[in-house]
């Protein structure tokens, strides 16, 4: 009884797992909403947007709590949910592709950062020049070379992120709201276009990669349940928290509409945030969102470099990954570290050949992190559909409904994804295989299963393609 009781004193209340669910889900991209939206869509097709992200990233939240509860012994990261439904080969391409997909990510950071300051030095343009990149892979090696001494998150660092979050967010939607224009909100319902179903339709397509981006991170939310003082508050949590985000992200793209003409709002620099708050109050309103947007990206850096090492480590502790990964000092994955910082340097030097560096890092982000979800979803559909004993049937069919949602999001976002990215993604996947073989060879385990075979034919033709679609010009970055 004095267990359970000291258990209880000490776990985090639902207020507390509310904010920590906020805390991550909220980042950067959050930043570059009205100028994506602008470029985008209009009102009407921004709201059908955030409906159909918000359901379908709800989905995928839920599939990740039912998962945490139905296979509580997988607890090796997203990778171990593929792995268990449909093999080794399946398992290491979602912890590689998770890995790639945190990599871009960071390098997103990065570019956003440069793009940022470069309001202020010309020199750095939109975060894709010479010296924008050297700068960045200056500051890769060196937020390396802290983590690898030791250095960890600290409270004191995530309060000041979580108010470099926050609070210029806020002051945007209030200033905004105040100087809300209903007629520029109207001439902006239909971005410009005329009405039309298949109009919005396309509008809405153009969206979906950017409104999965802002909600990246939401899987993390199941991983504070251990900590909670009732195992309930997690889900009311999650659901609590997701709205909060959803209603945040809604109220950035839409109240931006109130002030700005949709054409005009497309070409504001990013962070577009920024030039949206300027345009209301002046130069003060920019310079909140630029310093809020470094110090929020700063701190998220660090806590996604740990993760992508993370992601890394612990399929190598689990012999999924070549042995050399597994390496520590400190509590800190060295050799994982290390390879990371590499991923986002090289991703760092592709951004001086794309025509938008900025947006084709936040799409490849994406792109990457879309397999390892639909693998999840699949596994989830899965084990829905084999009963075990004393299992509810009401309650089955609920996850079955909700991973089949989720698995169907899943598939829409690869589609509207497009051609381009699944043949960049097989780019990025085709030489990871090297790691596979390796740690394969390490256990004296058979290297390819006949399917296995075939996914890898599959994957390196995918490649074979991107590269030659690269080389002779069709495909552009």
């Amino acid at each position: 009884m004095a267990q359970t009781q000291e258990r209880t004193d000490r776990g985090m209340s639902m207020p507390t797992l509310t904010a920590m669910v906020v805390g991550s889900m909220i980042g950067a991209g959050v930043f570059s909403l009205p100028a994506r939206f602008g470029s985008a869509t209009g009102v009407v097709g921004a709201v059908v947007a955030w409906i159909i992200a918000g359901g379908g990233i709800l989905m995928l939240a839920f599939v990740f709590q039912n998962l945490a509860v139905r296979r509580p012994h997988l607890d090796a990261g997203i990778f171990a949910y593929a792995k268990a439904g449909f093999g080794d080969y399946v398992g290491f391409n979602s912890a590689f592709g998770f890995w790639a997909s945190a990599c871009a990510g960071n390098a997103f950071y990065w570019v956003f950062i440069m793009t940022t300051v470069g309001a202020l030095f010309p020199q750095l343009g939109d975060g894709d020049t010479l010296l924008a990149v050297a700068l960045s892979s200056i500051a890769v090696w060196t937020f390396c070379a802290l983590v690898l001494r030791g250095v960890r998150e600290a409270a004191t660092i995530n309060r000041i992120v979580t108010v470099a979050k926050i609070i210029p967010i806020l002051v945007f939607i209030l200033v905004v709201l105040v100087s809300f224009d209903a007629g520029i909100m109207r001439d902006n319902l239909w971005g410009g276009e005329d009405p039309g179903f298949g109009t919005l339709v396309q509008q809405v397509s153009d969206t979906m990669i950017v409104t999965t981006f802002v909600f990246l991170g939401i899987e993390g939310a199941s991983m504070y349940s251990r900590f909670a003082r009732r195992r309930e508050d997690v889900g009311r949590a999650t659901v609590i928290g997701f709205l909060s985000v959803l209603a945040i992200f809604a109220l950035v793209t839409l109240t931006s509409y109130g002030v700005l003409p949709s054409s005009e709002l497309a070409d504001v620099r990013q962070p577009s945030m920024a030039g949206v708050l300027d345009s209301v109050v002046g130069d003060w309103g920019k310079v909140l969102i630029s310093v809020g947007v470094v110090v929020s990206v700063l701190g998220a850096y660090l806590a996604w470099t740990l993760m992508a090492a993370e992601v890394l480590f612990m399929p190598a502790r689990n012999a999924d990954m070549p042995r050399f990964l597994a390496r520590e000092r400190n509590g800190t994955p060295t050799a994982a570290l290390l390879l990371a910082s590499a991923m986002v340097q090289l991703l760092l030097l592709v951004t001086l050949l794309a025509d938008d560096a900025l947006n084709f890092m936040l799409d490849l982000c994406t792109s990457l992190a879309l397999v390892p979800y639909l693998l999840a979803a699949g596994y989830a559909v899965k084990i829905a559909l084999r009963p075990e004993p004393g299992d509810d049937p009401a309650g089955r069919r609920g996850e079955l409904v909700v991973g089949t949602l989720a698995a169907l999001y899943s598939v829409l976002l690869i589609v509207v994804a497009g051609p381009k990215y699944l043949l960049v993604t097989c780019l990025i996947y085709a030489p990871g295989a090297v790691l596979y073989v390796i740690a394969r060879r390490e256990n004296q385990r058979r290297v390819f299963t006949v399917p296995e075979v075939v996914l890898f034919v599959a994957i390196v033709a995918g490649a074979v393609v991107g590269l030659y679609g690269l080389i002779s010009g069709w495909l552009t970055l």
